[in-house]
């Protein structure tokens, strides 16, 4: 399913009075629920810096908003870039239990280069680097769940 679809089903919840949304198009299942307390809260899936920003944009209300919109609002700290799960998932930083790490902190990366996989629904996900840099900080531990938008890696 089109990450740009999921993300409009996201912001369709959470504009809403929907509690809860499954969405099934072929063998791809998405199921969305939003939390119980209605206090202004956002799924835990967008950020709040994302939705601020998002909000004083309003009035270009574009409809090709992407990942890759997600992460140009939301990746440039003064810390340095980061690289964001492009899904919902757990993160792996190798292709295999005996292998090797895709990459280590103080690796030299390119654009395009595989980092990490994120499986979801027993797909094997590859998060190529949009960008060069050096790896500063692995922001994830290995194996853990991880959200749509989570920051995973902190580029130099």
């Amino acid at each position: 399913m089109d990450l740009r679809k999921v993300k409009s089903l996201i912001d369709l919840v959470s504009e809403s009075d929907i509690s809860e949304l499954e969405i099934s198009e072929g063998q791809d299942k998405v199921k969305i629920v939003k939390t119980a307390k209605d206090s202004g809260s956002y799924p835990p899936s967008i950020s709040k810096d994302y939705i601020t920003s998002h909000n004083r944009q309003e009035g270009n209300n574009s409809s090709d908003s992407s990942l890759e919109d997600l992460k140009k609002q939301s990746s440039v700290k003064e810390e340095g870039l980061l690289i964001v799960s492009p899904m919902v998932g757990t993160f792996y930083r190798a292709p295999s239990p005996n292998s090797a790490p895709f990459v280590n902190i103080g690796d030299q990366i390119t654009e395009g280069q595989t980092l990490c996989v994120v499986e979801a629904m027993k797909l094997m996900n590859e998060v190529p680097a949009d960008k060069n840099g050096e790896i500063k900080e692995i922001l994830v531990e290995n194996g853990q769940p991880v959200e749509f938008g989570q920051a995973l890696f902190r580029l130099a």
